[in-house]
């Protein structure tokens, strides 16, 4: 990513979504993004279904006014022009049924009559309705568009390596629609060493996004200008107080990198961090005395404190929000254990930055496996190691 003045790395502009992504979302919203024999499919399917069931039940009986399903299945995937000639198709099949059945005497021609002006009329209706379908998909689209782009103006992607650290993120939203969650996090080199923030808001929807904004630009100014991790998240309670309502709150991890060998983490509430050894084994970085989540600062008397923890070069450190370790078995609603399952899949990731993608691709891999292939909240996972000594 490019730099500014100050040193920081610098995101596309929140309306600067490429125009391919943005008609990609189109396609995958609308299923424009498969084949047009792939859509057509089902319709096609339904005329040779219907085909052979008239066909094989013999001249006595008459199913080809069954062909009437082939516009209503199209509509739900053709576009209105596709529409018409998959239609047209099952029409002539409509015509060819009637004339194996020999529905085409005067005293049977009400039944053939009747067969071909509700098809004809059902061909028009769903081809109406494939055009409402398409406008709709496209205002879908847009609106997954803008929410995309203003993901990628709030939550910055950090580049693979911030200062001494080599950073390996997963972020899913589980609002796929909206793409934009209440989990955050960022990762700046200040004057004062590397800065993480993992947070959590309260809620979902705008308001929990506003809330995001709010600690994420005061994290991100604080970082530059406080010494002192406490005084940096007393910068953000001081913004959240005066731009958040009140009751609304976020769990946060600090964590702050200004020399080798160590890390000070400050807890508010959130999801303690796990180090993971050269060895595979597992330590999870509980506070001894946590503080309250950001937000609620005037409920506690006192201030938070930071707890230098030995961080050296073999180290993993996982940090992650609580729609990983809270994410339930898709049989016996079991959390997901990540405390008892991050050592194997993290074990040795801190030797290469690819070691590192691979292992969080794994334990993500894993939740998934966990859950059943679906997530029911927003979840970050951030693997972090360290090249100086």
């Amino acid at each position: 990513m490019p730099l500014n003045r100050r040193g920081r790395t610098t995101a596309p502009r929140a309306g600067a979504l490429p125009a391919a992504r943005r008609r990609s979302t189109l396609l995958a919203t609308d299923l424009q993004d498969l084949s047009f024999l792939r859509r057509a499919a089902p319709a096609l399917l339904a005329v040779l279904i219907v085909s052979l069931a008239d066909f094989f039940s013999g001249q006595d009986r008459y199913l080809a006014p069954l062909m009437v399903v082939v516009p209503s299945i199209a509509g739900l995937t053709l576009k209105p022009l596709e529409l018409l000639a998959v239609s047209s198709l099952g029409f002539l099949a409509l015509l060819g049924l009637s004339n194996y059945d020999q529905v085409t005497s005067l005293n049977d021609g009400r039944f053939l009559f009747g067969a071909m002006v509700s098809y004809v009329l059902l061909t028009v209706f769903s081809a109406w309705v494939a055009e409402v379908r398409m406008r709709r998909a496209a205002a879908f689209a847009a609106v997954s568009s803008v929410a995309e782009a203003a993901q990628r103006a709030l939550l910055r992607q950090p580049p693979p390596t911030v200062g001494p650290l080599r950073l390996a993120v997963r972020y899913v939203s589980a609002a796929d629609a909206a793409r934009i969650g209440g989990d955050l996090y960022s990762v700046l080199d200040t004057p004062h060493g590397v800065r993480v923030l993992v947070g959590d808001v309260r809620g979902k929807g705008l308001g929990a996004v506003q809330t995001a904004a709010v600690v994420l630009g005061a994290f991100r100014e604080a970082a530059y200008d406080e010494e002192k991790l406490t005084s940096v998240a007393g910068r953000i309670e001081a913004s959240v107080e005066r731009h958040v309502p009140d009751g609304e709150f976020t769990t946060a991890l600090f964590a702050g990198f200004d020399r080798p060998g160590v890390v000070e983490l400050l807890h508010f509430g959130h999801v303690p961090p796990i180090k993971v050894g050269r060895d595979g084994a597992a330590e999870v970085l509980e506070a001894p005395e946590p503080w309250v989540p950001i937000g609620l600062g005037q409920l506690a008397a006192g201030e938070p404190t930071a707890i230098p923890v030995p961080f050296g070069t073999d180290d993993v450190l996982v940090l992650c929000t609580d729609g990983v370790v809270e994410a339930r078995h898709h049989r016996s609603g079991e959390f997901y254990p990540l405390a008892e399952r991050v050592g194997p899949l993290v074990r040795g990731a801190a030797r290469s930055l690819a070691e590192l993608e691979s292992a969080v691709g794994r334990i993500y891999a894993d939740l998934l496996v966990h859950t059943g292939g679906e997530l029911g909240d927003d979840a970050l996972l951030l693997l972090i190691t360290r090249t100086d000594h």
